[in-house]
């Protein structure tokens, strides 16, 4: 004989015609109170919203958005969680879109085009009415399926040679480029680069582009780039990767790591054994960082702003969004963001 109680039987998902009948309304008044903008009393409102939280009512967004076109979200793709630059990007648009009617779904790349591809995928069918991307580089179907989506996508963080819409960012090549001068301008002739082992991260190879042609038109000696680490890098990678550097090409008197937390680690072993920054060798990041603002030394570095990268592209989006709304289409736009050579005393 079975002892058991009975299973409860499955309750009934709530429906707005519940909440309708619960506050004395019609189903319509509930819709107009639950999406942004309807004009609703706002006793019946208060009704309404009592009703919701008695039924534990979710509204549905995806109703209605294939005739309207509002799916009342925008998709944002970063690599990483736990880069602050990111971070600030992030909070950026949010900041932009702040007043808007418009949520933000996040989603991170770890770096890999396959992985921002599949992601894409998934989102594209939840029908956002805009997507803001890191960087200019992605696989072949990702952008034909964002071309054949038609909604506004901004690429960020990069100048890509072929955007698939709207662009806000700076040149990663023209940055470090800038970089490696002011070096060459303190007097260091012997500069190296320490960046990843992989061209997972395009903006990091685009640093190491940058790095070579400043170092090819200065006239200064090549062969002290070292790859070392999966991007991204890490401090525990920079840290390796500045002994690694030093014990192959002793006479590098300067490092130019591909982000601050790179040079941090490189800082921090140069201590660890002793070697004096920048007596011994000098060290320089990018991205600004607050390890490398409150480091000792305080990291050189390149400052590129990432919160007024996101506020612009949350801005823009917002202007592609309304247009596309209206029946219309905001031409291509192309925002380049400020960048700037922080000189600090570890050069």
């Amino acid at each position: 004989m079975n002892d058991d109680p009975p299973s409860p039987s499955p309750r009934a998902v709530p429906t707005m015609a519940d909440v309708a009948a619960r506050a004395g309304v019609s189903p319509m008044t509930v819709s107009r109170a639950l999406r942004h903008g309807g004009a609703v009393a706002a006793p019946t409102r208060a009704r309404i919203l009592a009703a919701v939280d008695a039924l534990g009512y979710v509204l549905d967004r995806g109703a209605g958005t294939l005739a309207s076109r509002r799916s009342g979200f925008v998709a944002v793709l970063i690599p990483s969680v736990n880069n602050s630059n990111f971070s600030d990007t992030a909070r950026g648009i949010t900041d932009a879109l702040a007043g808007s009617e418009l949520d933000l779904l996040l989603a991170y790349t770890d770096y890999r085009e396959e992985k921002e591809e599949r992601l894409l995928d998934s989102l594209l069918t939840r029908r956002p009415e805009g997507i803001i991307l890191t960087g200019g580089s992605h696989t072949a179907r990702a952008r034909a399926r964002l071309a054949a989506a038609a909604i506004p996508v901004i690429e960020t963080w990069d100048l890509p040679a072929r955007p698939i819409g709207h662009v806000v960012g700076f040149s990663n090549a023209a940055a470090t480029h800038a970089l490696v001068h002011h070096l060459y301008g303190r007097g260091y002739r012997r500069i190296g680069f320490i960046g990843g082992t992989t061209n997972r991260d395009t903006r990091g190879t685009d640093r190491r582009r940058g790095y070579g042609r400043a170092v090819a038109e200065l006239g200064l000696p090549r062969g002290f780039v070292l790859c070392f680490g999966q991007p991204p890098i890490s401090m525990d990678q920079g840290a390796e990767a500045i002994v690694r550097l030093l014990a192959r090409s002793p006479e590098v008197d300067a490092a130019v790591c591909v982000s601050d937390l790179s040079a941090f680690g490189a800082l921090m072993e140069c201590h660890r054994r002793g070697w004096a920054v920048p007596g011994r060798i000098a060290i320089a990041g990018f991205g600004d960082f607050e390890v490398s603002r409150f480091s000792h030394p305080r990291i050189t570095t390149v400052s590129v702003d990432a919160e007024t990268i996101g506020r612009r592209a949350g801005e823009l989006l917002l202007r592609a969004i309304a247009a596309r709304r209206a029946g219309g289409t905001l031409p291509p736009e192309r925002i380049v963001t400020p960048v700037t050579v922080l000189p600090r005393e570890s050069s």
